[in-house]
């Protein structure tokens, strides 16, 4: 891999791998472009700073996950 780019690793429930793949497949990218233009939705229209109505709703859910993964230590 080039120095101007990194890995990113997740570790995600068979469902949510699956879903990741098919709608990157059915819109004609890859995962990682897809990931970028994510990124750069974020970095453009940032969470903090009101970003997208949906971007804060997404931050929700995601900090739920995270934290029904703390109380079952990872898993």
């Amino acid at each position: 891999m080039s120095d101007d780019r990194k890995a990113i690793h997740a570790y995600l429930t068979v469902e949510s791998h699956d879903v990741w793949h098919e709608v990157s497949e059915d819109a004609g990218v890859s995962l990682s472009g897809f990931l970028e233009a994510l990124a750069a939705d974020m970095k453009e229209h940032p969470p903090e700073d009101g970003g997208h109505p949906r971007w804060n709703d997404i931050l929700k859910s995601a900090r739920k996950i995270d934290a029904q993964r703390r109380r079952r230590g990872g898993r």
